[in-house]
C-alpha cells in the first residue's frame, strides 16, 4: 500500500527542487543597502503531524549502526583529476556512511507497526563510572514505555523523550506529545550511544590527524576538523586557518549542484591567527613596479599561473589569458617547464603571502598615517552611580600599555594615537597633549552639527602623552560624580569620532561604552519599540530589523573613513541592540554585552588587525562569488569593504556555477585583501586555494565539512529572517537537509532497505549541529528570550569563523570529577546531554562566549573544600559565586583548564557557577543541544526522527 504523504513539496514532482535562499527582489521597497536578504517567499512545506503510533514505533525501532562496525563501501566511479604542477588530486578515500537502521517492513497501514527492535541496552552510566551506580548516585527511572524520566531543571519529573510541540518552533510539522500519551505495547529503550556522536568524531579525528603536518600541496584535500591540533605547511594553498569550504570537490556542472543542494561556499579569515610554531606570511616587495598580475582578470601572481614560451609569457590560472613577463620579472624555465626560482619566490610556491602595495593603492596617492583608538565613555546618572565609569577608567589604565605593534617591532612604543571622550546629552573632549600640567576639557553642546572642537592634543602617542592621561582617567569620575543627567545621545558620538579621524587623516577604531537607549533630542534617537507580542507573527522580523535614516548614513561615513565601531553595551532594560549594532555590525566591529559582570575588553584592543580594508575574491572560470554574509559593508557586488579587520572576523562567500567546471583544471579562488597596517604601510593579502571538480556527487559529499556546512547556514537563516517570518525560515534549513541526504541516499549510497537512515560519512553529525541552530535564541522565537538578547546572537554569529560556531552550536561538556590533577590533558569531553549528568559530578561547560562549572547534589565535600575553601555544597550561596585560587592540585588544575580553554577562544568568557537543581541551573542546560530545548525545539534524537521521515517522503 501507498505510504501515507507527510509533506507536500512545492506541489511538484521533482524532489530536487532549489529550496535555497532566493536572491533579493530589486523592487522591494524596503531593500537596504547592506545586501539585506530575499523580499520573495519561500516555497514552504505544509505539514500535516505524523501518524502517533508509527513515529513512537519507528523511534523505538531505530537500530543504528554504532562506531565499531566497518562502513560500507560504496563502488566509486572512476573520475579523471589530473593537477597542472604540483598540486596533484588527493587519492579516493574509502566512502563510509554508518546506517542507521529502522529495522522491519514498512507498515502496511497506519494500524500495524514494524516488527520491534531487539537491541534494548539501557543508558550508559554517569561519566566517570563503571557498573552498577554507587551510593549517592542518582540512577533514572524509567518510564511508562521504558525510557528514563529525567529531572526537570527543579527536580520536578519530566516525561522521557518528547516530540516538540506545535509551538515548540524548532521545526515545521510539530509533534503531539510524547510516550505517556502513546498506546502499544512497551518498547525496549533506544541506546543514545548509537547515534552519531559529536565528541566521538571529534575525537576520532583527533586520534587520526592530531600532531600531524598538514602540507598544502594537494588539490582539493579536505583539511583536519579545526577541533583537531594540527601544523600547517603552506605548499601552495591557503592554510584552513583562512580559507575553509563547505565541500573541496565542487559539483562540475550548475546541474548537479541544484540537484544536491549542497551549498558552494568559502569561509575566510583573512587575518586568522598564525601559531607560533608555523612560519608567519612572507612579505614581497616589487618596489615601484608593485604586484605583477593578469592584464584581463587583475588576478595576482600565485602558483596556479602557468609560466610558457621559455618564461617570457605566463597564462593566467583563473581566466586564461596569456600575459607578457614584465622585463624585471623574467627567470627561465627549467627541463619540467618550471621557473627556475620557483621556491626563492613565495608568490610562486606558497598559499598566502602579502605584497607591498604601491601609491596607487593608497587614497589620494598618499602613504596613509598610522591609525588612531578613541575611547568614548558614556557618563550618565546610572554609569557613573554604579561604578562602572570608575571600573572602565581604571581598566584603560592598565590596558593603555598593551595597544597592539608591528610583529616585528615589539620593543618600540606602539604607533598607534589615542584620543578620549566622555558624554551624556552634551559631549566633551579632552585636550591631553604632554606638555600640559593638567588635561583640558572642551565642551560641544550642539548634537545636531557635530565637529571636534580641537586637533592638537586630542589624538597622541600614549607613551609621550601617559601622565596627562592616567591624570585625566583618574579625574573623569571625580568630575561626574554629581551629575544627574540620565539622558544620553549616541549617534552624535560616532559621528564625533568619524569628524576626528578625518581632521587626522588617519583611519581607526572607535572603542564606546554605553548602557542606555539613546531618547535625547538628538539625530538618531530611538524609540523602544521591544513588543513580546510580535513573537511568532509575520511581523517578528521588524524586532531584529534597525531603525533606518541616520544610521545608515554613519555606516557610510565609518566606512569611507575607515572608521571601525567597537560597541560595549552594559543595558539594565532593552536598549534596540538591533539598531545599536547596525554600524558596529557593518564596519567590522564588534558587539559586546555586559550583565553586571566584571569588565573584559583587553582581548580586544591588544588583537592583531588591519585598517581600511578591500577585499575581493576572484573565481576561475565557471563559477563566481555571488553573496557575501559578514561584519561587512558592501557598495557595489564584488568589494568587500572593512572599516578594520580583525583576527576573529571571518567572511562566509557563496559560490555558484555560470559554466561547466573542467574537472582537469579544478576550481581555483583567490582572496586578496588591501589594508593599511597598523604603522601606516598598505600592503595586498592574497589567499589562493585550489578545490577539485567532478561529476560524481560521491566525490562531493565525501569532501564536504559539516562545520564550514553549519557556519553557512547559520549566517543565510540569520540573515533571512530579516525578511522572511521566523517559521519559514526553520522549514527552509530541515527542507534543505533533507533534500541534501536524500539526494546521496538515491545517488551515493548502497541500496538498503527503507528504514535505514544513511549518513554520508563526512555528515554523520551535520543533524545534530542543524537541530541545535534551530534552537538557539535567535530562531527558537519565544517570548521567554529577551528581544536584544536574540539581536545580539543574531550580530554575533554573522561574524564568526568556523572554530566559533562550531563550539558555539555543540559546547564542550567535560567531566572534572575524575580528572587526573596530576596530568596537563584536559579530559575528553562527553556528549552534551543530561544523561551525561550524575549527581556526584562535576562538570565544565564551554561555548566561546560562557564557561559554567555545573556541581552536582551529591559532588563529593572534599573537592568542594580543595575548591571552594567550604566544607560542603550547602555551604555555597545560590548566587554571586566565584571560584577562588588555592593552593592545591584540584584547584590549580581547574583554573589550569580555564585558562588553556581561554586562550583558544575569540573573546574573553565570564565563569559561572551552577549548582544542580538552583534556579541559574536554567541558563546551563539550555546548552545542552542533544536534549529537548527550554524554550522550544527537540531533542537529537526526535529530530533525527524527523529528519529520516522527510528523506522517505523525499524519495517515494
Amino acid at each position: 500500500m501507498k505510504l501515507v504523504e507527510i509533506a507536500t513539496l512545492n506541489n511538484n514532482n521533482n524532489f530536487f527542487a532549489p529550496i535555497s535562499f532566493p536572491p533579493p527582489v530589486a523592487s522591494a521597497p524596503s531593500m537596504s543597502p547592506y545586501g539585506q536578504p530575499p523580499q520573495s517567499a519561500f516555497h514552504s512545506m505544509a505539514q500535516a503531524p505524523p501518524p502517533t503510533q508509527q513515529l513512537t514505533n519507528q523511534m523505538s525501532a531505530m537500530n543504528i549502526g554504532g562506531y565499531g562496525q566497518r562502513p560500507m563501501q560504496v563502488p566509486q566511479s572512476p573520475s579523471s583529476s589530473a593537477a597542472p604542477q604540483q598540486y596533484q588530486t588527493s587519492p579516493p578515500l574509502a566512502m563510509g556512511h554508518p546506517p542507521l537502521s529502522l529495522p522491519g517492513q514498512q507498515p502496511s497501514s497506519l494500524g500495524s507497526p514494524p516488527p520491534m527492535a531487539t537491541m534494548g541496552s539501557m543508558a550508559a552510566p554517569p561519566m566517570g563510572m563503571s557498573g552498577p551506580p554507587g551510593p549517592g548516585v542518582h540512577q533514572p527511572p524509567l518510564g511508562p514505555q521504558g525510557y528514563p524520566q529525567q529531572p526537570g531543571p527543579y527536580g520536578a519529573q519530566m516525561a522521557g523523550p518528547q516530540m516538540a510541540g506545535p509551538q515548540s518552533g524548532a521545526f515545521p510539522g510539530g509533534f503531539p506529545g510524547g510516550p505517556a500519551q502513546m498506546a502499544g505495547p512497551p518498547q525496549k529503550k533506544l541506546d543514545p550511544d548509537s547515534i552519531p556522536s559529536t565528541t566521538q568524531v571529534i575525537e576520532d579525528d583527533q586520534a587520526k590527524r592530531g600532531g600531524q603536518v598538514y602540507v598544502t600541496n594537494i588539490r582539493g584535500q579536505v583539511p583536519p576538523l579545526v577541533t583537531t591540533d594540527f601544523t600547517v605547511q603552506d605548499q601552495g594553498n591557503a592554510s584552513p586557518r583562512f580559507m575553509r569550504c563547505t565541500t573541496y570537490s565542487f559539483p562540475s556542472t550548475a546541474d548537479l549542484a541544484k540537484q544536491c543542494k549542497v551549498p558552494l561556499a568559502a569561509i575566510i579569515k583573512p587575518f586568522a591567527t598564525v601559531p607560533k610554531n608555523e612560519t608567519p606570511l612572507y612579505i614581497v616587495n616589487h618596489g615601484e613596479t608593485g604586484p605583477i598580475r593578469c592584464n584581463r582578470c587583475k588576478a595576482y601572481m600565485c602558483p596556479y599561473m602557468q609560466f610558457i614560451d621559455g618564461g617570457r609569457r605566463y597564462q593566467c590560472g583563473f581566466c586564461s589569458c596569456v600575459n607578457e613577463v614584465p622585463a624585471q620579472y623574467f627567470q627561465h624555465l627549467d627541463h619540467m617547464g618550471r621557473r627556475m626560482d620557483l621556491y626563492e619566490r613565495p608568490e610562486l610556491s606558497l598559499g598566502s603571502y602579502e605584497f607591498i602595495a604601491t601609491l596607487d593603492y593608497c587614497k589620494n596617492n598618499k602613504p596613509p598615517n598610522p591609525p588612531a583608538y578613541i575611547f568614548m565613555i558614556d557618563v550618565s546618572y546610572n554609569n557613573i552611580k554604579s561604578g562602572l565609569v570608575k571600573l572602565i577608567c581604571e581598566e584603560l589604565k592598565t590596558l593603555l600599555d598593551r595597544l597592539p605593534n608591528h610583529p616585528s617591532v615589539f620593543s618600540e612604543p606602539s604607533p598607534i594615537k589615542v584620543g578620549f571622550v566622555t558624554y551624556n546629552k552634551i559631549l566633551h573632549f579632552y585636550n591631553v597633549k604632554s606638555a600640559l600640567a593638567q588635561p583640558q576639557m572642551m565642551v560641544v553642546s550642539d548634537v545636531a552639527e557635530m565637529f571636534v572642537p580641537l586637533l592638537d592634543g586630542f589624538l597622541v602617542n600614549f607613551q609621550e602623552s601617559r601622565a596627562v592621561v592616567n591624570n585625566l582617567l583618574d579625574q573623569i569620575p571625580d568630575m561626574f560624580a554629581d551629575t544627574n543627567e540620565s539622558e544620553t545621545v549616541f549617534a552624535p558620538v560616532i559621528q564625533a569620532g568619524v569628524e576626528a579621524l578625518k581632521a587626522a587623516e588617519c583611519s581607526g577604531k572607535l572603542f564606546i561604552f554605553h548602557s542606555s537607549i539613546p531618547t535625547a533630542e538628538a539625530p538618531g534617537k530611538l524609540k523602544n519599540r521591544d513588543d513580546r507580542k510580535l513573537v511568532g507573527t509575520e511581523k517578528e522580523k521588524t524586532l531584529f530589523q534597525p531603525q533606518r535614516g541616520v544610521y545608515e548614513q554613519l555606516t557610510k561615513d565609518c566606512v569611507a573613513q575607515g572608521c571601525c565601531v567597537d560597541l560595549f553595551l552594559f543595558p539594565n532594560q532593552y536598549v534596540d541592540i538591533a539598531t545599536m549594532g547596525d554600524v558596529p555590525s557593518h564596519t567590522s566591529g564588534s558587539i559586546y554585552k555586559y550583565n553586571f559582570e566584571p569588565l573584559f575588553f583587553s582581548f580586544e584592543v591588544e588583537k592583531s588587525i588591519g585598517f581600511d580594508a578591500i577585499m575581493r575574491v576572484r573565481t576561475g572560470t565557471g563559477f563566481r562569488a555571488t553573496d557575501f554574509f559578514g561584519a561587512i559593508y558592501m557598495n557595489n557586488t564584488t568589494d568587500v569593504e572593512m572599516a578594520a579587520v580583525d583576527c576573529d572576523k571571518a567572511v562566509t562567500v557563496e559560490f555558484k556555477h555560470d559554466d561547466t567546471l573542467s574537472e582537469e583544471s579544478g576550481a581555483v579562488m583567490q582572496c586578496a585583501l588591501l589594508y593599511t597596517t597598523i604603522g601606516g604601510q598598505r600592503r595586498l593579502r592574497i589567499h589562493n586555494l585550489s578545490l577539485n571538480c567532478s561529476s560524481q556527487l560521491s566525490e562531493l559529499y565525501k569532501s564536504c565539512e559539516t562545520d564550514a556546512l553549519i557556519n553557512f547556514f547559520a549566517k543565510s537563516a540569520y540573515r533571512a529572517m530579516l525578511t522572511q517570518p521566523l517559521k519559514t525560515v526553520r522549514e527552509i534549513l530541515v527542507n534543505q537537509m533533507a533534500h541534501m541526504l536524500a539526494c546521496y541516499r538515491k545517488s551515493c549510497a548502497s541500496p538498503s532497505a527503507a528504514s535505514q537512515l544513511i549518513l554520508p560519512d563526512a555528515m554523520k553529525v551535520f543533524p545534530v549541529y542543524m537541530n541545535s541552530l534551530l534552537k538557539t535564541a535567535t530562531l527558537v522565537g519565544s517570548t521567554e528570550l529577551s528581544t536584544d538578547d536574540r539581536a545580539f546572537h543574531r550580530l554575533l554569529v554573522n561574524a564568526m569563523g568556523v572554530e566559533e560556531t562550531q563550539v558555539l552550536l555543540y559546547p564542550r561538556l567535560i567531566p572534572l570529577h575524575t580528572m587526573d590533577v596530576s596530568s596537563e590533558v584536559i579530559p575528553a569531553p562527553v556528549r552534551c546531554s543530561e544523561e551525561r549528568l550524575s549527581e556526584s559530578g562535576m562538570f565544565l561547560l564551554e561555548n566561546g562566549l560562557s564557561v559554567f562549572l555545573w556541581l552536582g547534589q551529591a559532588c563529593p565535600p572534599d573537592l568542594i573544600q580543595n575548591l571552594f575553601s567550604v566544607p560542603s555544597l550547602g555551604h555555597l550561596p545560590s548566587e554571586g559565586m566565584s571560584l577562588p585560587v588555592l593552593d592545591n592540585a584540584h584547584s590549580r588544575k581547574i583554573h589550569s583548564i580555564i585558562s588553556s580553554i581561554s586562550q583558544q577562544r575569540a573573546t574573553s568568557m565570564k565563569l559561572l557557577i551552577v549548582k544542580q537543581k538552583d534556579q541559574s541551573e536554567m541558563l546551563f542546560r539550555q546548552h545542552l543541544v542533544e536534549d529537548k530545548g527550554l524554550h522550544g525545539g527537540a531533542s537529537y534524537m526526535d529530530f533525527l526522527c524527523y529528519v529520516h521521515r522527510e528523506i522517505r517522503q523525499l524519495l517515494t
